[in-house]
């Protein structure tokens, strides 16, 4: 009786690519896959055939979605924040909001990161009309302005996990990469508990993760990636890489 051969192990995206066709069940992708804005669906198709992805397929698919993101944890996110994708989920979300008393909105690009895709808007008609003009594209996410919120960036990688408050005296994007500045902070166990619920929805094996802390003092999960800028961290780049390759190793470990 012939022994099936044991898998393989792929740890590079142009070894991926190479062998993609002849990848069998049971084979194994570590790393995150570097795929063009229209290739997401080589996620499902790994995943059909039974090939194993680390990090999981699903948190790929979050990290590059923010619509995706306000899909799967719309519970823990700020209410009535909201994926549009056409005319149809925007008009019934300005009947939403006008029911609900909400002025001043954010909306949120699907693929743009580091606050460059966040913009704010007098009220829900004024998005309705730049969309349906042509001059806001669809996809993107949509919430209730947030008045004097505060930011706060968590890496989880294992065992180790980081903190820090970022704020921004002149632009309500806190982001550093739009002038925000850092400051380390400690997590309550209701906020590490809600980064590990979102963790374990999306399969994400590390994180970093934004939370919202709104003026009644509620947190809500922002945005969730696998990887992000370390600006502002007190972990290196050198210790941030070997703690990630060693989370892989684990995971080989046990397989």
């Amino acid at each position: 009786m012939r022994t099936a051969p044991p898998p393989r192990i792929i740890t590079s995206n142009q070894i991926l690519r190479q062998q993609y066709h002849t990848l069998r069940s049971g084979d194994i992708v570590i790393g995150r896959l570097r795929l063009k804005t229209t290739e997401e669906h080589l996620l499902l198709d790994l995943v059909e055939r039974g090939i194993i992805l680390f990090p999981s397929a699903l948190s790929q698919h979050l990290c590059r979605s923010k619509t995706f993101q306000a899909h799967l944890f719309s519970g823990q996110m700020l209410p009535l924040t909201m994926s549009i994708h056409d005319q149809h989920d925007m008009l019934k979300t300005v009947n939403l909001y006008q029911q609900n008393g909400i002025n001043r909105v954010v909306t949120k690009l699907d693929r743009k990161n580091a606050g460059m895709g966040i913009h704010l808007w007098r009220d829900v008609e004024d998005v309705f009309t730049h969309a349906a003009l042509g001059s806001l594209p669809f996809p993107f996410v949509i919430q209730p302005f947030a008045e004097n919120s505060r930011d706060i960036r968590v890496i989880i990688l294992g065992d180790y996990i980081e903190s820090y408050a970022r704020h921004n005296p002149n632009n309500f994007r806190n982001n550093l990469h739009c002038g925000g500045q850092s400051n380390p902070c400690e997590l309550s166990g209701e906020q590490l508990d809600l980064c590990r619920q979102a963790m374990s929805r999306g399969k994400f094996p590390y994180a970093h993760i934004d939370l919202m802390i709104v003026e009644s003092g509620e947190t809500f999960l922002a945005e969730i990636n696998l990887r992000g800028g370390i600006k502002g961290a007190k972990i290196s780049p050198a210790d941030y890489g070997s703690r990630v390759e060693a989370i892989h190793r684990h995971f080989l470990g046990t397989r």
